[in-house]
């Protein structure tokens, strides 16, 4: 324990789309980095995951990155790439940075875009049309309104300020 009562995080678990271009090719960078806290890189919803992290709703670790850390706690969206690159010897500053809310508006829009190519890949993959833009996320029939200075924020009736999570 450290002297604030809080257990220190010896490991992190990342839960990442095997089926993804995307995601394998962060894994994989992941694995290249120097880690100051290890890296477990486990296929979201495999039966390790399920096996490992049994009250997960494993279909939701498909749609977005996941880590859990050794004393239970889970991250996910921004939050979850902030702690990987917060794992990594060289990009710990940068997690710091990011975790100011300037720096968190930098994350949310790095995950926003990094979601919408994902949608993009599997829409085209799933359609067999090169350069389709598919995949049907943000869309604006659901409630979705991009706005430049915050990105994309659902504006569905009973969503005041785009408060309600994506879903």
């Amino acid at each position: 324990m450290s002297a604030r009562g809080r257990v220190p995080v010896t490991g992190l678990t990342v839960l990442y789309d095997a089926d993804c271009p995307l995601c394998r090719h962060l894994r994989d960078w992941l694995r290249r980095q120097p880690a100051l806290v290890r890296l477990d890189l486990v296929p979201a919803a495999s039966e390790e995951a399920r096996r490992r992290f049994p009250g997960l709703d494993h279909g939701a670790t498909l749609d977005e990155i996941t880590v859990v850390g050794d004393a239970g706690q889970v991250y996910t969206g921004p939050a979850a790439w902030i702690v990987c690159l917060w794992a990594l010897r060289e990009h710990r500053p940068l997690s710091h940075r990011l975790s100011t809310p300037a720096g968190a508006r930098v994350a949310r829009a790095a995950v926003l875009a990094a979601s919408r190519w994902r949608a993009h890949l599997k829409g085209a993959a799933a359609a067999d049309v090169p350069g389709r833009w598919g995949g049907g996320a943000y869309r604006r029939e659901d409630g979705w309104v991009y706005h430049p200075g915050l990105g994309w924020t659902l504006d569905a009736p009973g969503c005041p300020d785009g408060a309600c999570p994506a879903g």
